[in-house]
């Protein structure tokens, strides 16, 4: 252990524990702006320095060790001067207009400046400014970045993509899509990890809030949304609401409120996924097709991006069925339009997600009988949902439980695990051990699958008189090194679980963003409280899920249903890496 003295408190810490952690520990907060942990280590922006006796010069504090004897103070006059400079020059390269950014209110370099009542710069502003797509789902403003590396960082070490990279040098250095590309070029997976780790507002996902409001404005349109299982679990952070206030039922209620006209649970697509998913894995475990490579899921567009672009050659292994989100808009389109008996060109269907990919995967297009256009219209963040309610000046607090809308209203605790890291498995094992088996198995009897933050999880389960070999991982990296061992015969899995970002849905790209904090594993928790408690938790058992095939479909794998819900993941084409 080591003693030391940190603002006149006497402290003792192990050997190795950063200055800054050892101040964490004992209640002094000191600023940062570029620190990730275990991450970004690299003291680039300086604002966490702190005055140690004894030395002339100020430390960095999130980046050196404690050493006995140690006297440090974290605001003093010194310290406080330094730091106040060096947020103006942060701020003198960047663009400030708060009013107009979607951070505001939720801004690292904000909050800093508030703290350290910057009221005026001293220094002339210069402001870099590059071309974007604004058409892409991502989007960056190099006016405000401030060159903290997170978003390099980010891509690099946790999802092994290197899209962004630092150009130039000195005071002219700045970052931007990597090997000289524009962004459309890049092999993005779209995971949206760099921008909810972006300290401020230099990344952040394309809005298309307006062309809800305007869809809702349009008096021919129906608009339809359906909202994400992983989305229930982060959109009261941004609202003052509790976890168990910010019920998905008060977000239907929002969303009527602003005036859509029929709203519903993504959980029912995620049992219709099952049952399509489900099915076709029994068919080709059965046939010997998994043998050689597995089936790997398909309802994660971040991985569907990822795979095409750095494993090409695995396509063929991934599962034909549509996400959750693309099943449920084909549905509007098609089995809703008729039960309202309006054409599916009327319909506007509205997506709530957690997830930035599903912004590019909605350009996926339907065609069906006289239709041609798109499953899904629009796809909106979590965070766009937050600012829509903000925008109808709805109090969160006024919120009621109102229940979804008829037709597609019912889902099961299988379909609400869709959101975490192992659900979309434990769900399917849940269908295909009745489906070979003619019964039930206990609900929680496939939880070897649930994935305990470790990035990879397998398991061996036993379903007749086979034995299924399934693997869960999130992460791209992750998903990257064990790819990279399947190919070179180390492992061997029937099945694979892959989500693109850490911890599944519930830590995607376009959930709330709460700087330097991982709440994927708080938030993958209430979605298997929820499933604990439903009280239907086999998706096979969803009575409105039976009587779509019933009175539509037919039955799982039916020509119907793969003219629906199925797709051909060749039809588009991803920018190939060059690694």
């Amino acid at each position: 252990m080591v003693n030391l003295k940190i603002d006149n408190k006497e402290i003792c810490v192990p050997e190795g524990t950063t200055i800054m952690d050892a101040a964490a520990q004992n209640g002094i907060i000191i600023p940062k702006l570029c620190y990730l942990k275990d991450i970004n280590e690299i003291a680039a922006c300086r604002v966490c320095v702190v005055e140690m006796e004894g030395k002339d010069r100020l430390i960095t504090s999130c980046n050196n060790t404690v050493q006995e004897g140690m006297v440090l103070y974290t605001n003093s006059p010194k310290v406080r001067a330094d730091r106040r400079n060096t947020v103006q020059l942060i701020l003198s390269q960047h663009d400030c207009k708060c009013a107009t950014c979607v951070r505001s209110g939720n801004c690292s370099l904000q909050k800093i400046a508030n703290d350290l009542n910057i009221l005026e710069l001293p220094f002339g502003e210069r402001i870099e400014r590059q071309p974007w797509n604004k058409d892409f789902p991502l989007i960056r403003d190099s006016a405000k970045c401030i060159k903290c590396m997170r978003c390099i960082q980010i891509c690099d070490k946790v999802q092994s993509l290197h899209i962004w990279d630092l150009e130039g040098a000195g005071s002219r250095s700045t970052v931007n899509v990597s090997g000289g590309r524009k962004i459309e070029e890049a092999d993005c997976s779209l995971c949206g990890q760099c921008i909810t780790h972006c300290p401020v507002g230099a990344l952040r996902e394309r809005d298309d809030t307006e062309k809800v409001w305007d869809a809702i404005a349009d008096k021919n349109t129906i608009t339809v949304a359906q909202i994400a299982p992983a989305v229930r679990t982060a959109w009261g952070e941004a609202l003052g609401l509790s976890r168990e206030d910010a019920t998905v039922n008060k977000i239907a209620d929002a969303l009527h409120k602003i005036g859509v006209d029929y709203v519903f649970d993504t959980s029912f697509s995620a049992d219709l996924t099952i049952m399509e998913e489900g099915n076709e894995f029994l068919e080709r475990f059965t046939k010997g097709e998994t043998k050689l490579r597995p089936m790997f899921t398909s309802c994660c567009p971040g991985w569907i991006r990822f795979i095409k672009s750095q494993f090409p050659h695995l396509v063929p292994q991934l599962s034909t069925a549509k996400s959750p989100q693309q099943m449920f808009g084909a549905v509007m389109k098609t089995y809703f339009a008729d039960s309202i008996n309006v054409s599916p060109d009327r319909i506007f269907t509205i997506s709530i997600m957690p997830c930035v990919a599903k912004k590019g995967e909605r350009n996926m297009e339907l065609f069906y009988e006289e239709y041609a256009g798109h499953d899904t219209d629009v796809v909106l963040t979590t965070r766009e949902l937050t600012r829509m309610i903000r925008s109808a000046h709805i109090p969160p607090h006024s919120l009621e439980n109102r229940e979804f809308d008829r037709l597609m209203k019912e889902y099961t605790g299988a379909g609400v695990i869709f959101g975490v890291t192992g659900g979309v498995m434990e769900a399917a094992l849940r269908s295909a051990y009745y489906l070979v088996t003619g019964r039930n198995a206990d609900p929680d009897a496939f939880k070897a699958v649930r994935n305990d933050g470790k990035g990879v999880k397998s398991a061996e389960i036993q379903i007749g008189d086979a034995v299924v070999k399934a693997a869960v991982v999130s992460g791209l990296g992750n998903t990257r090194r064990l790819l990279q061992q399947i190919e070179h015969g180390e492992v061997h899995y029937d099945f694979v679980e892959v989500m693109a970002c850490p911890g599944g849905c519930v830590g995607g790209g376009g959930q709330i963003i709460h700087d330097g904090e991982e709440l994927a594993y708080e938030r993958g928790q209430s979605l298997y409280f929820l499933d604990k408690n439903a009280p239907l938790r086999f998706s096979h058992e969803n009575p409105d899920v039976q009587k779509l095939y019933a009175d539509f479909m037919g039955q799982p794998l039916s020509h119907r249903a793969h003219q629906l819900l199925h797709t051909d993941h060749q039809a588009w084409a991803m920018p190939r890496s060059d690694r």
